[in-house]
């Protein structure tokens, strides 16, 4: 296994690391394009070209390690994916490192959810996507990545950003108090410090790539228009890890174009650049 932009052995091992990250490259219930699977091997990629100083923070946050564990691979059915990964994380969680995934699509974040809400019962997911993903079962399986947020929706306190896409079942599911339609923060920057009062206890925090505006996040499965811009959501998560004790985060949905690097390179940096906002927000 490559270690995470070519870092030294030293701050790759699983003892000295204080970041565990791995890949479960499902992509099995996308249902426009396709290519989530191959997401992790493009980020790992791109990572390699990637400046480990990070200016903002002044920091190398490397240093504190990042070791890549085996990824899951089962894939005989969404729920058996579901439940797989929801083992995997629940013994991943013993390990009290830093917790972080790599999609493959949206429904990776099911099981993980689960494992982290039946561990941090007072959990807030901040949850940034173009779509609600809150349906309750969609193709016959309420693991499908449609339903990534429905059953955090019921278990901890949902926080939905940048959303622009959802069908009308989904409504009933929707918190409105603590959705913030992407039209709605173009216009009016009072979502950030309204949503931020809104995190109560340990935060999780998942990406679904599509949040972005497709101008600068093309390669993902479902791209939609009106997304959000790069600085305005490193803003956003800057503060979140400011003001809060984050506790893991996924980032899914990149379906990589061949030729077309610049997107997978935004992922890299992305990953990074909450890691470097652990380093410099949560040393203890």
């Amino acid at each position: 296994m490559k270690n995470f932009a070519g870092i030294a052995d030293q701050y790759a091992g699983y003892d000295s690391a204080s970041v565990l990250l791995q890949s479960i490259p499902y992509d099995g219930t996308s249902t426009w394009g396709k290519g989530a699977d191959a997401g992790f091997r493009a980020f790992l990629e791109a990572a390699k070209n990637m400046e480990l100083y990070d200016i903002e923070t002044d920091l190398e946050a490397y240093k504190d390690g990042i070791h890549i564990v085996d990824a899951i691979t089962e894939s005989a059915s969404p729920e058996s994916m579901c439940d797989a990964v929801y083992q995997s994380t629940k013994t991943l969680l013993k390990a009290k490192k830093f917790l972080t995934f790599f999609g493959g699509e949206h429904s990776v974040s099911i099981g993980i959810l689960k494992a982290f809400y039946e561990t941090y019962p007072n959990l807030t997911v901040v949850h940034l996507d173009a779509h609600a993903d809150l349906r309750e079962s969609y193709l016959g399986s309420s693991c499908n990545h449609a339903c990534a947020l429905h059953d955090a929706s019921k278990h901890t306190n949902l926080i939905q950003l940048g959303i622009r896409s959802m069908d009308v079942s989904e409504k009933k599911y929707l918190n409105l108090e603590q959705c913030y339609f992407a039209e709605d923060m173009y216009f009016n920057e009072a979502w950030i410090e309204q949503s931020l009062r809104q995190i109560k206890g340990p935060v999780y925090i998942t990406i679904d790539l599509d949040v972005f505006d497709p101008s600068i996040m093309p390669a993902t499965g479902t791209p939609e228009p009106g997304g959000l811009g790069w600085n305005t959501t490193i803003n956003y998560l800057r503060q979140v890890f400011q003001h809060n004790t984050v506790i893991g985060f996924d980032i899914v949905e990149l379906a990589p174009i061949p030729g077309l690097h610049a997107p997978e390179f935004l992922a890299a940096k992305l990953y990074y650049k909450l890691l470097s906002y652990k380093k410099k927000y949560h040393e203890d």
